[in-house]
């Protein structure tokens, strides 16, 4: 039987929602793995929103669920509707909008909080026993989340130094990671892969995602 996976997205555009390029290796995987996969973000207003051309903020509002509809091709749903009694797992890609919309990571440092919904659906996750998968920078959403109820949960940004020490602030272990691999808190069920918190290519954020994704599946 298939296994069934939701996919938490942050938004569309690496400076203020989800990286697409993580997002569509996380589906791809999933689907070259057999398994089924349902896209879900929180229905509200973006932190800030990004001219990508630019690279400048612009004063505008658009909205996280609408905006993630873009990279599901419209086949998504409001993060209110996941229970992890429906899944065998969930994933994260990075960008932006996971450290400004799932949690005010980029704007409050370790003084963070996560977004309480985001929170709600990751213990449930947590707590059921079945695995999150998250890359990038999102990792830092997760251990906010999982802070309370299992502190000190394994995860990898990569090797960026200052954000390994907040991760640990936030409730997290760090462990170095290639952007290649992936490291995986088998306790917890959790796995995690640096991706473009590297200066790397698609192939090679491709590969650690990809082997992210596997061990994710395994897991569940």
């Amino acid at each position: 039987m298939s296994k069934r996976v939701a996919v938490l997205l942050s938004g569309c555009g690496v400076m203020d929602g989800s990286e697409i390029h993580e997002a569509v290796f996380i589906v791809l995987a999933l689907d070259q793995a057999g398994a089924k996969y349902q896209c879900c973000a929180p229905d509200q207003l973006q932190a800030e929103v990004v001219n990508h051309l630019k690279h400048e903020p612009v004063k505008e509002q658009r909205n996280v669920l609408v905006e993630a509809a873009r990279i599901a091709r419209g086949k998504i749903v409001p993060l209110s509707e996941i229970r992890a009694a429906d899944y065998d797992a969930i994933l994260l890609p990075g960008g932006y909008g996971a450290a400004k919309n799932l949690c005010n990571y980029a704007s409050a440092g370790t003084g963070s909080r996560v977004d309480p919904e985001v929170a709600r659906v990751l213990q449930e996750f947590h707590q059921a026993g079945k695995p999150i998968g998250s890359m990038c920078i999102s990792p830092v959403v997760v251990a906010g989340a999982l802070a309370e109820v299992d502190p000190k949960v394994t995860l990898t940004i990569g090797n960026d130094q200052k954000t390994a020490a907040d991760i640990a602030t936030l409730g997290g272990q760090h462990q170095d990671c290639p952007v290649t691999d992936f490291v995986v808190d088998t306790k917890n069920k959790i796995v995690t892969s640096p991706a473009y918190m590297y200066n790397a290519g698609p192939a090679q954020v491709y590969e650690g995602i990809s082997k992210a994704v596997r061990a994710t599946l395994e897991l569940a």
